[in-house]
């Protein structure tokens, strides 16, 4: 099974958190055990797992990475995003997750994050269920 979902994103460099999105869907996917690959297709975008109690873990993690890659930093790439597509890079444009007893095996504090890097857009990410 396999399904795309849309968001919109509100600035340059955000964490949305996508968890919700992708439980419901692997509970009605009806599997029981198994992996849920989260994926995006674009070049300026990512998907990550991370802490999703404390609100300052986002911020932390988009300042951090502007601190390494730098929206200006005499860049080849002449669309003015190469910090994007290195951000996104270093992140990674998927992630695979076990489910066992028909949800996702996430740690107490852990969400699913689809990260932005080049906002504000209409972004697309999918989610596909395979059964053990």
């Amino acid at each position: 099974m396999i399904e795309q979902f849309t968001l919109s994103t509100s600035s340059r460099n955000q964490l949305i958190d996508i968890t919700d999105i992708v439980s419901d869907y692997v509970q009605r996917s009806g599997v029981k055990s198994g992996i849920c690959l989260v994926y995006t297709p674009h070049t300026t975008a990512a998907i990550t797992v991370n802490e999703n109690a404390d609100p300052s873990v986002k911020s932390d993690i988009i300042r951090k990475l502007g601190d390494i890659f730098p929206q200006n930093d005499n860049y080849d790439h002449s669309e003015g995003n190469s910090d994007a597509h290195l951000k996104s890079s270093v992140v990674g444009c998927s992630q695979a997750l076990l489910i066992e007893d028909g949800s996702l095996l996430l740690g107490t504090w852990q969400g699913i994050y689809f990260c932005e890097f080049d906002g504000r857009r209409s972004r697309q990410f999918y989610v596909k269920v395979v059964s053990d």
